[in-house]
């Protein structure tokens, strides 16, 4: 881990990186009780983002680990499927394992991102692409990727659906903790979108 902690990462993509760990953490699986305490303790400003998070820390409050789980599973497992199939694939095409997944695998191998051992979810699952994002931005894949790296990524992988995503999440009747994290996923997308579309090249 040394060579990763040696890398210079300047604060704002340092936030950046935490936001896109903090969705694809919540977005994996249920939050236990400390993921939930760490949601209680964030603290918002006046922005549109800022009153998304506070928004999360007041939900999570009143918030158990059993319910949030209930509420995951509903959501994102189900009988059969969960309410929202949170998938690259599926929002694009209406199919799983689609073209999307592929294009997704054969821009891990040019970045040497591989799948963690234990994960058994198709590669485009949002969880997955917050996660990569956040990498990327740190450099967990070796090296820290430029701004027009990111942008690519972003642009092609991210961008045709996060948003819809994030926005169907915030609706889902199922949703309470998640229409939170819906909320904002959905804001830090549009944030993202904007600086990527204001960045030179």
């Amino acid at each position: 881990m040394s060579a990763v902690e040696d890398i210079q990462i300047v604060s704002e993509d340092r936030l950046r990186a935490d936001l896109y760990n903090f969705l694809g953490l919540m977005l994996a699986g249920p939050p236990d009780q400390l993921l939930l305490d760490q949601c209680v303790n964030l603290s918002g400003d006046e922005s549109e983002l800022g009153k998304a998070i506070s928004g999360l820390s007041r939900v999570a409050k009143a918030s158990k680990p059993k319910k949030v789980e209930s509420e995951f599973n509903a959501l994102f497992v189900g009988l059969g499927r969960g309410e929202l199939l949170p998938y690259a694939s599926y929002y694009l095409t209406g199919f799983l394992n689609e073209k999307p997944l592929a294009s997704l695998r054969n821009d891990m191998a040019v970045r040497t991102m591989t799948r963690a051992p234990n994960v058994y979810e198709p590669e485009d699952n949002i969880a997955s692409l917050m996660e990569m994002m956040a990498g990327m931005i740190v450099g967990r894949f070796g090296t820290t990727a430029d701004l027009e790296d990111q942008k690519l990524f972003f642009n092609k992988h991210i961008a045709p659906w996060a948003g819809h995503f994030f926005s169907d999440l915030e609706a889902a009747k199922n949703s309470v903790v998640y229409a939170c994290v819906g909320n904002i996923g959905r804001v830090f997308m549009e944030i993202e979108r904007e600086a990527f579309r204001m960045s030179a090249g």
